[in-house]
């Protein structure tokens, strides 16, 4: 299985996502193969193999050179909390999908192999065991049992980490709670996610949004990403007034009850005509554009968060929980400001401060834009093609 690498062609990489839904992984990717098949001469060959097409098709926007193909049993959303009688259909369908992987064209003639979300990287590390394939991980998630349920943390910290010839890290805090399950000499690195950005346009002071405050998160609606505890804080920070918050994100997996529960506590709050669900948008720069605030509020330690990259390079002032990935960019008080996780009231304090404080929001947006270590897509996958090049090159002089 496999084949011996030759720096005379560029490498045939199969990109493995468990889902077509538009979440961020599957988005970040996305981004990552227009990139890189926007590039003079692209370092590798994609091709992306997923289970199912669901109703939701993010891989539709890909570019016409890059392969697309299907195999296998839809894999259901969840698993972190499930009941153990769907925790035992959750590991069936994974052997299942392990084998139809092993088995696939693509997958038999690839020179790497690279699964882009968690449960890929589940039945990914069952295809490959025993293989020559090189199989690199990209971490998206912490390597711990709440956020991989019981069963993900022991596929991740038994098969799929010792497995591995190569973790990327979106955040040296996610790499940090894998190394210990990796293998001596796996290659080891961190790349933040492909997140659109345009690093080298900030937004000058001139257009800086006019009218009310406008207070915004950028997230899919999902309970731990914290849109309710950003609600509260909002209604407790501007009670009365012409302040507004904004919830940009679609409610996939199965989080369209959360949508229509926090449009029911806004009319509590008597925010209704101030708090607006915007759904997915595609022009996030343009959106980012129009905030003053942008929050990122997870309940419990997020591992890099894509829309804070995005909220810097935007130069909209980010107020961020204060653990995880996030802390690895905001320098409280420097270019955002950071808040005790799960503090309604701290992060409300937060908020009416900046809210009256247009001088320190113009301060923290000017420097947000300047953070040192922001990528564009294209960087992001020439980092993504040395990976690839360096766990082939690792294999040709193991096989040797």
């Amino acid at each position: 299985m496999g084949n011996s690498y030759s720096s005379a062609r560029a490498l045939r990489v199969v990109h493995l996502d468990h889902t077509t839904v538009r979440g961020g992984a599957e988005l970040a990717l996305v981004r990552l193969l227009a990139a890189e098949q926007a590039a003079p001469e692209p370092a590798w060959v994609p091709a992306v193999l997923v289970p199912a097409i669901d109703e939701d098709d993010v891989f539709a926007q890909l570019p016409d050179s890059v392969v697309r193909r299907t195999r296998g049993v839809r894999q259901s959303a969840g698993g972190s909390g499930s009941s153990p009688l769907r925790m035992a259909g959750l590991a069936a369908r994974l052997l299942c999908q392990a084998v139809l992987t092993r088995t696939h064209p693509n997958v038999r003639t690839a020179d790497v192999v690279i699964a882009n979300s968690t449960r890929a990287a589940a039945y990914a590390a069952l295809a490959l065991q025993f293989s020559r394939t090189p199989l690199v991980v990209q971490l998206r998630d912490m390597i711990d049992e709440e956020s991989l349920g019981a069963l993900g943390y022991r596929l991740m910290t038994k098969v799929v980490l010792p497995r591995a010839d190569a973790v990327i890290g979106n955040s040296r805090t996610t790499l940090a709670k894998a190394l210990p399950f990796v293998r001596p000499g796996t290659a080891a690195v961190v790349i933040h996610s492909a997140s659109g950005l345009t690093v080298s346009a900030p937004r000058s002071p001139r257009a800086r949004p006019t009218g009310p405050l406008r207070i915004g998160m950028l997230a899919r609606i999902d309970p731990w990403k914290g849109q309710l505890e950003l609600l509260e804080a909002f209604a407790a920070a501007f009670p009365t007034g012409t302040a507004q918050l904004e919830l940009a994100g679609g409610a996939p997996f199965e989080h369209a009850a959360f949508a229509q529960r926090l449009r029911e506590r806004a009319a509590e709050l008597g925010a209704a005509d101030r708090v607006h669900l915007l759904g997915h948008v595609d022009d996030t720069a343009a959106l980012l554009q129009h905030w003053d605030i942008a929050v990122q509020y997870s309940t419990r330690a997020e591992p890099m968060g894509q829309n804070v990259l995005q909220y810097l390079a935007a130069g909209t002032v980010a107020v961020v929980a204060e653990e995880g990935g996030p802390v690895e960019w905001v320098d409280d008080g420097v270019n955002g400001r950071t808040v005790p996780p799960r503090s309604v009231a701290e992060l409300s304090r937060m908020l009416h401060e900046l809210g009256g404080d247009p001088a320190q929001r113009e301060r923290l947006g000017a420097a947000a834009a300047q953070t040192p270590g922001l990528l564009d897509d294209a960087a992001v996958a020439a980092a993504h093609a040395e990976v690839f090049l360096d766990v082939c090159r690792l294999r040709s002089v193991r096989r040797a």
